[in-house]
Order: structure tokens, then sequence, then C-alpha cells
């Protein structure tokens, strides 16, 4: 059993004010649920499932899957573009959490739990 690997971070709900309002998100990734997978839950309970790929693939170039486009803004930003029934939905984080979050899906979440 892999461990389950949560990172908090911080992310900006692009929209039409002057100031982009910070949120706190949860990065989850289960391997034993879906390896493939990594989920960002937002305070009052939406989550978002995207492809791990997705999101390694967006840190350098845009990338698009289904409803989805992830894309680099500048050198410390990636952009999340989520389009549903309910219309588009447009966040943007820095990098850094996200890289040290998605290598530690690589190096911790393949590993099985350190026995005491």
């Amino acid at each position: 059993m892999a461990p389950v690997i949560h990172e908090q971070a911080e992310a900006w709900l692009v929209n039409d004010t002057p100031d982009l309002p910070a949120v706190p998100v949860d990065l989850l990734y289960d391997a034993d649920q879906d390896p493939r997978t990594v989920h960002v839950s937002f305070p009052g309970g939406d989550d978002w499932a995207f492809g791990r790929d997705l999101l390694e693939g967006g840190l350098h170039s845009p990338t698009e899957r289904g409803g989805v486009r992830v894309w680099p803004c500048g050198r410390t930003q990636l952009v999340v573009e989520v389009h549903s029934k309910d219309g588009v939905e447009v966040v943007q984080f820095d990098s850094a959490p996200l890289i040290r979050f998605l290598h530690r899906t690589h190096t911790e979440g393949t590993k099985p739990p350190a026995h005491a």
C-alpha cells in the first residue's frame, strides 16, 4: 500500500476583478486509488481530478485533454482552465508547490510505507 500524498497550496481564481482572490487548496495523490490521477480540492468541497501527466506537461508547454487546458504562465506560474456544463473556471498556481507535489508523487507515491 503506497502512502497518500497531501500538500496544501494556494490558487488564484481568475476572474474579472482587479485583484485575484487567493484560496487554499489541497493537492492529493493516492496511488492505490489511481496512480495516474491527482486531485485539487477547493474550499466548499469542489474537487478537480487531473491526469498527473497533464499537469506535468502543462508546466512546460500548453497541453489539453478533454475539457481541461493547462499551460505555463511565465517562468513561475501555471494556469488550469476547466470547461464544464456549468461554464469555464480558470485557476492560476505558483509552479513551485506543484512541482514539489508532483515530484513527491513519483518518489514517495510508489514506495510501500515503512514499517515501524
